[in-house]
């Protein structure tokens, strides 16, 4: 009887096991520039552009890294499409088949496995319309169970920071397309602040630059690989130089160009004193108890805004409070939503 039963329970085990396989968890940071995924028990499984390739009829070619490679690069019959601008959604229906086919690469493996339930990011700043459209996207991609969760909540649990402690915490997420802050404690936002300013603005700020003082059109990825390369918040002990190429707007030919480090300062000026300006902007809407305990453990940093060269140091400089950078900033936001997920009762008061 003992080993009837025995064998009984472990027969029900195996079953449940075999159904729970049958189903995935996922946790989507949804972002302007690049889309992460994070599976239940997989951890981050992946890490692409925001980006289609749709033909004349709006079907679609390619998704991800495959469709930004075609990015300014297409014909009449191609075109590439960002369905997510400022952070928010953009375009609903290519936002919806983007995400089923990221989804789609995610599950290849098991094509018969369903979405059980699904966290997303979204801005600080995001209105009732804004908030429905990015869970109507999620439920039509496949996911039966829908939570949402602020960026930064998300990105102060992926750096570590014990968000139901009675402890303030300053979170300044630079995204793609917008720069989230917020004053986090007890597992809520004390004070938020979104700025519809981040890594895209700053690479047309450098198309314009050029454009303007150089009668030189260079592409959008080309601008945001000399950001990368030499750009920096402020001057350095050693600038640097670059040799891009574009087309010469009096010409018409092609043309190659060196660009300064200084020239990139002055091109994205604007983007990065209005991200300081926010910073400041935050602290003085802080309760005093919570800004002495910002004083004590600083300003985290996250986001790919805040792998530009020198920015904690200009921000530490100008406000005078310490300022750190989290550990691979571009996936720490994917990463506190996938700790959120595989704990959800510990921060089950900041999913919403």
């Amino acid at each position: 009887m003992k080993s009837d039963t025995a064998a009984n329970k472990s027969r029900a085990k195996s079953k449940k096991g075999f159904f729970n396989s049958l189903n995935s968890d996922l946790a989507i940071d949804l972002g302007t520039a690049n889309t992460l995924i994070y599976q239940r028990d997989q951890g981050i499984v992946l890490n692409e552009p925001s980006i289609v390739a749709l033909d004349p009829k709006g079907k679609i070619i390619a998704v991800g890294q495959e469709a930004q490679m075609m990015h300014e690069k297409t014909h009449k019959n191609i075109k590439t499409v960002r369905p997510l601008k400022g952070g928010v959604i953009a375009d609903f229906d290519i936002a919806e088949k983007m995400m089923r086919e990221m989804i789609r690469k995610v599950m290849k493996k098991r094509w018969f496995a369903t979405v059980k339930k699904m966290l997303v990011t979204v801005p600080n700043g995001i209105t009732a319309v804004e908030r429905m459209a990015v869970r109507d996207s999620a439920e039509n991609a496949g996911a039966k169970e829908v939570f949402l969760i602020e960026e930064t909540v998300a990105a102060a649990v992926g750096m570590g920071l014990d968000v139901n402690e009675p402890v303030g915490n300053m979170v300044v997420d630079i995204g793609g397309g917008t720069t989230e802050i917020a004053i986090i404690s007890l597992s809520g936002i004390v004070h938020a602040q979104s700025v519809r300013v981040g890594g895209e603005k700053m690479n047309e700020e450098i198309v314009n630059f050029i454009r303007r003082k150089h009668n030189l059109l260079i592409g959008e990825r080309t601008a945001e690989k000399i950001k990368h390369q030499i750009g920096s918040a402020i001057r350095g002990d050693h600038d640097e130089e670059m040799v891009t190429k574009g087309r010469n707007l009096v010409s018409g030919v092609p043309k190659t160009l060196t660009v300064t480090s200084e020239d990139v300062r002055e091109a994205i000026h604007e983007s990065v004193h209005a991200c300081l300006d926010a910073i400041t902007k935050s602290l003085e809407n802080t309760p005093p108890e919570l800004g002495a305990d910002i004083l004590d453990r600083g300003i985290m940093l996250t986001g790919g805004g805040s792998l530009l060269k020198d920015l904690d140091r200009m921000i530490s400089e100008a406000i005078d409070l310490p300022v750190h950078i989290a550990d691979d900033p571009l996936t720490t936001v994917v990463r506190g939503t996938g700790m959120i997920l595989e704990d959800e009762d510990k921060y089950q008061h900041s999913l919403f």
